[in-house]
């Protein structure tokens, strides 16, 4: 295949409080090739969910989102991720409270960086919010993926309340608003 036809996929982690719900969000969505559930932004090596779940490491809950950019673009995945959860909450998200479930995105490249402070910016402008966006924009230097048992989740367990009651509304409502992305 020549160089210039061949599709180079892009990574990107979003932390939009607890990876459950941020995994089965993506997960729908075409063009999007993988998603890991894990740890990122921190300062501990090799966290362990108990480890995170304290609030000590400084990693939030995220998931990394690879992506075919010639079928979803990154500002697609952006609209996607601000409207799937909330980015003017400080360290929480629902009755998940603490570091771990702040709002933020770990860019892979400059453009990353520069689409998603500009999102930010015109997002913040349009007065959505009645309060400002808290996300924080930061460089990604280590994902740490998340034990096998956090790995799609919600397919798993779509019976657990959990799943009933706090990811299935954040899936459905991101399926109502794109269902031109879903894949098929």
């Amino acid at each position: 295949m020549p160089e210039e036809t061949k599709t180079r996929i892009q990574r990107v982690v979003f932390g939009g409080g607890c990876f459950w719900c941020t995994e089965a969000v993506f997960l729908q969505f075409r063009g999007v090739i993988a998603v890991t559930s894990g740890y990122a932004g921190g300062t501990t090596e090799n966290p362990s969910y108990e480890e995170v779940s304290s609030g000590r490491t400084g990693h939030a809950e995220v998931v990394l989102v690879e992506y075919d950019p010639n079928v979803i673009g990154f500002e697609k995945l952006l609209e996607v991720f601000f409207e799937s959860h909330d980015p003017t909450s400080s360290n929480r998200q629902g009755n998940d409270v603490g570091t771990q479930y702040r709002s933020i995105i770990l860019y892979s490249n400059s453009e990353q960086r520069r689409g998603a402070q500009n999102f930010i910016e015109k997002l913040s402008d349009s007065k959505k919010y009645s309060k400002p966006i808290v996300t924080e924009v930061v460089p990604l230097t280590k994902f740490y993926p998340a034990e096998e048992q956090h790995e799609n989740y919600y397919a798993r367990y779509p019976e657990e309340r959990y799943s009933e009651f706090i990811i299935k509304p954040k899936v459905e409502k991101v399926r109502e608003k794109y269902p031109e992305l879903l894949k098929k």
